[in-house]
């Protein structure tokens, strides 16, 4: 018996919605298919198999009609990768442009991935990538070309086994429908292509410091923090790290943000948009702080509170963290 092709979309929008419009986006993606997983804070995989027949459309097609109802109702665009898996449709999105869709068809991911950086693989970071560097290898296609023990000896069993999975093409994970994780995002789409590490250094930092007072104001803590980069050639990097304790502290927050950003050697890249994520929340009640024979820990505390009272009276940018001042 033969197994049905599948047809994953991934769609990344061109803006981050708030968590009312996320839910509404979910909701009209659902009346394309009852297969749609939330990949907060601005995308959604869709299984389009089942809902092929129904429509009576080619999967680029649908892929469309949904880029369409997403721009007629919630009046965000957006761009889109069409393959069989969850893997190989968000590295399609990550090579398509505004408003465009990458398809990659059945047969042709080897071919495909062959010339892509190692880097485009997920789960391949700095460390990985410098690795492999070191022993000229650069491209999907020259890990794939390797013989399985010289990866092994380089990586470990595991990591090689995983990385030659993917550098294949192959993911078997199903797209699971879920409601978006509760979550706060803050974003900065920068005016210009930007190079200078300071101003990322300063733009990450403001982010943590906006999704801080978000969560102070609603009465939250964040477990987790992610960053997210999009550079000027539409392609993404995303980390995320568990904080020490869940937090509403903008210093424990921008400690977290930057430890991200740095881990990513930016150097010379080319960043057009930072994403700070907070997800993991609770009810502060719940917080629990470990204890410090510091007092400059109460302090921070106090003042950071001072702070907030004063923006309610006076307005958000009464008062800003120094590093920020122009």
């Amino acid at each position: 018996m033969s197994t049905r092709q599948r047809h994953i979309a991934h769609l990344h929008l061109h803006a981050v919605p708030n968590e009312e419009q996320y839910a509404q986006i979910i909701e009209l993606m659902s009346g394309i298919t009852p297969h749609v997983q939330a990949v907060p804070p601005d995308a959604f995989q869709l299984d389009l198999t089942s809902a092929l027949r129904y429509f009576d459309l080619s999967p680029y097609d649908l892929v469309q009609t949904v880029l369409l109802r997403l721009k007629a109702h919630h009046g965000i665009d957006g761009s889109a990768g069409l393959a069989g898996n969850r893997m190989l449709a968000a590295m399609a999105a990550d090579a398509s442009g505004p408003g465009e869709t990458t398809w990659v068809r059945e047969g042709q991911a080897a071919a495909w991935l062959y010339p892509r950086p190692v880097t485009a693989l997920p789960g391949v970071g700095r460390v990985t990538a410098d690795t492999l560097g070191r022993y000229g290898l650069h491209t999907i296609g020259q890990v794939t070309d390797l013989p399985a023990a010289t990866l092994q000896r380089l990586l470990g069993t595991g990591s090689a086994r995983l990385l030659a999975e993917r550098a294949r093409g192959h993911d078997p994970r199903p797209v699971t429908p879920s409601e978006p994780a509760a979550q706060l995002a803050a974003d900065l789409v920068l005016d210009r292509d930007c190079l200078d590490p300071d101003r990322h250094h300063r733009a990450v930092l403001g982010l943590a410091d906006r999704i801080g007072q978000r969560l102070r104001g609603d009465g939250l803590i964040a477990g987790r923090l992610t960053l997210t980069v999009r550079y000027a050639d539409r392609s993404s990097t995303t980390r995320t790290c568990a904080l020490p304790e869940p937090t509403a502290h903008s210093p424990a927050l921008a400690a977290a943000a930057l430890g991200l950003l740095n881990g990513l050697g930016l150097q010379r890249a080319r960043v057009r948009a930072f994403v700070v994520r907070a997800d993991g929340l609770l009810p502060a009640e719940l917080a629990h702080r470990q204890l410090s024979l510091d007092p400059g820990a109460d302090r921070a505390r106090a003042v950071e509170s001072a702070a907030d009272r004063a923006r309610r009276r006076f307005g958000p940018q009464a008062v800003r963290p120094a590093a920020l001042a122009d």
